[in-house]
């Protein structure tokens, strides 16, 4: 069994954490967020994964290697020389794709969730038609594209895009199983898989939507990238508490790597990852934020609803919060006050930011 996974464009909306790294590559709870996927893949028993990248190529495959021998699975890169939407890499990926003739998965790479892959192969095989998508409920199916099906045998009615009233509360979760005939349908060119591929399979009844019962977010952007950190800390809890982190300074859920150090006195929690080598001094508080590799956070600062970047500093007493994200290699001189700062690599800031703004 084979899998793509659309790791498309530059990852604007994650900047500047994309400057850095590209998008799959970027730590979600202490490892890539492409890394979740491939290792869900790979327990389910797909034995080649195929990325479908346009961005930074070079830097995703000597990555990939790594990956390969780590979760023990054949990744291989299809290379686009011109964005193909959504559609057309699968047809770029066709004769990788059909080699054993059998469905394989796609999935877009911005997606956290629990992969209830093993359960869609079954519904897949269930239902026999030729294209099978994992929908998730939403609570403003206003703000999406929402799946109208039926409620009965998942079978696709529509879509309708941001719909004014309410149709349904299902949308796309972004993770498909297709037959291989789905392939005769799509040209190697710009197509979009919601708008024009599935509504035409949709029309002759082939398309079968299984709901999502477990936690789900997209993560391309900073708040929802921490929002689908607590989601994510939140399953670790429930199928792998001992994952998580414990001690007389933690509250809640917390996921500190093991090779970082935290010094006397800190209050971590909840909702917190703490990346490798990180250096955490005395008194420090930290709530719902991450840190990634390398980072220092000197005594008594405060950080939260935050993300650092690998390799920054944040200064002694320094209070950086609501949504700030600083990029690689930042520098937070001693009692400074960031609120809500997007900060790019390689800067030190000297300065307080008492209101949101980009910090070039």
């Amino acid at each position: 069994m084979k899998a793509l996974i659309l790791v498309g464009g530059f990852g604007t909306r994650l900047r500047p954490l994309t400057l850095s790294k590209p998008k799959p590559l970027v730590d979600f709870a202490n490892k890539p967020i492409i890394l979740h996927q491939i290792e869900a893949l790979k327990a389910v028993g797909v034995s080649e994964v195929i990325l479908a990248i346009s961005y930074q190529p070079q830097v995703m495959r000597s990555a990939l290697e790594e990956f390969e021998v780590k979760v023990g699975i054949k990744v291989t890169c299809s290379q686009e020389m011109e964005p193909l939407g959504t559609a057309g890499p699968l047809a770029l990926a066709r004769e990788k794709l059909i080699e054993f003739g059998e469905p394989f998965f796609v999935l877009n790479s911005d997606i956290i969730c629990e992969y209830p892959l093993k359960e869609m192969i079954e519904f897949h095989k269930a239902h026999r038609g030729e294209a099978s998508i994992l929908v998730t409920k939403v609570d403003e199916p206003s703000k999406y594209g929402v799946v109208v099906l039926d409620e009965e045998n998942g079978r696709v009615n529509s879509f309708i895009e941001k719909p004014v009233t309410f149709v349904g509360n299902k949308i796309n979760a972004g993770i498909y199983f297709l037959n291989t005939s789905v392939l005769d349908r799509i040209q190697p060119i710009p197509t979009s898989i919601e708008r024009e591929l599935f509504p035409a399979i949709a029309n002759e009844g082939k398309l079968f939507a299984m709901v999502s019962t477990g936690f789900w977010m997209d993560i391309g952007q900073p708040k929802d990238y921490l929002k689908g950190l607590r989601l994510y800390l939140d399953h670790l809890k429930r199928v792998s508490p001992e994952i998580l982190s414990v001690g007389p300074y933690i509250i809640g859920n917390v996921l500190i790597a093991d090779s970082a150090k935290i010094g006397e006195g800190c209050i971590i929690g909840p909702d917190v990852t703490v990346g490798p080598d990180c250096i955490i001094e005395s008194g420090v508080r930290l709530s719902f934020c991450t840190l990634m590799k390398g980072v220092r956070v000197k005594s008594s600062a405060h950080v939260s609803g935050s993300i650092i970047g690998w390799h920054s500093t944040v200064g002694q007493s320094a209070q950086v919060s609501n949504m700030a994200v600083l990029g690689e290699d930042v520098h937070v001189s001693d009692t400074m006050f960031l609120n809500g700062v997007v900060v790019l690599p390689h800067k030190e800031i000297k300065s307080h930011f008492v209101k949101p703004e980009i910090i070039m």
